[in-house]
């Protein structure tokens, strides 16, 4: 597979100053967290300021700058908080329900990757995935996505009542195929009923996967260049 050239920064990526880790801190923190999504639905990105959401949380914009500098460091801690929050789920609904089937342990892991009937994550939506450019490089993308997979090959490593136990590369096809088309959905703004359709179909194939008898895998010759497929073999 060709690798994607990644345009350059012309400014440093901004990020927050320091994540809490006193109750009261946290607190404050979640509290700013709130306001900033208030904000952001009724105002927008361009109308955001450090300043309406320090009014909005009842604190003073000095305490706010202790964690965030500026609107922008204050989305990327929102968006690694919404990371963990995810994490945290995962762990706890999937993981740890040792006395679920597997089938339903699936499910939660599906509902909750793809953003969907999950009132317990963080709000996200397009336009936050928009400026994921501003505040994200090449290494916090893979960051996520590292952990993302490892939460995934944990969780359905856990059911033990599976038909077998899945390949890292099953677990790594299917976490692709529903974290990265969750965000290409955001992207195109897909209506909830498309969104819910593709879930109940993606949720469908995953069963049929994970319960399918095991296989060997094709080699990678099967995704041959163009060239080399198309001739014709030899008499």
């Amino acid at each position: 597979m060709r690798r994607l050239a990644h345009a350059p920064v012309s400014a440093p990526r901004a990020k927050p100053l320091k994540r809490p880790s006193q109750a009261r801190a946290r607190f404050t923190v979640q509290a700013i967290y709130d306001a900033f999504v208030r904000i952001w639905q009724a105002q927008g990105w361009e109308r955001l300021t450090t300043r309406s959401v320090a009014l909005e949380t009842g604190i003073s914009v000095g305490t706010l700058y202790e964690y965030f500098p500026n609107k922008q460091a204050l989305l990327s801690g929102y968006v690694r908080h919404s990371m963990d929050m995810l994490l945290a789920a995962i762990e706890k609904q999937v993981v740890q329900a040792i006395d679920a089937p597997w089938q339903e342990r699936l499910h939660h892991l599906l509902r909750l990757t793809l953003g969907i009937d999950a009132p317990e994550l963080s709000y996200y939506d397009a336009r936050m995935l928009g400026l994921e450019h501003q505040i994200a490089e090449l290494k916090h993308h893979r960051r996520v996505h590292d952990e993302i997979f490892a939460a995934w090959s944990k969780a359905l490593n856990a059911c033990a009542d599976l038909p077998q136990p899945p390949s890292a590369r099953t677990v790594h096809t299917l976490f692709l195929s529903a974290f990265g088309a969750r965000r290409y959905l955001l992207l195109v703004n897909a209506d909830e009923a498309t969104a819910r359709a593709w879930a109940v179909e993606l949720e469908r194939q995953c069963r049929l996967v994970l319960s399918a008898p095991s296989r060997p895998h094709p080699s990678q010759r099967a995704f041959s260049s163009p060239a080399r497929s198309e001739q014709a073999p030899r008499e």
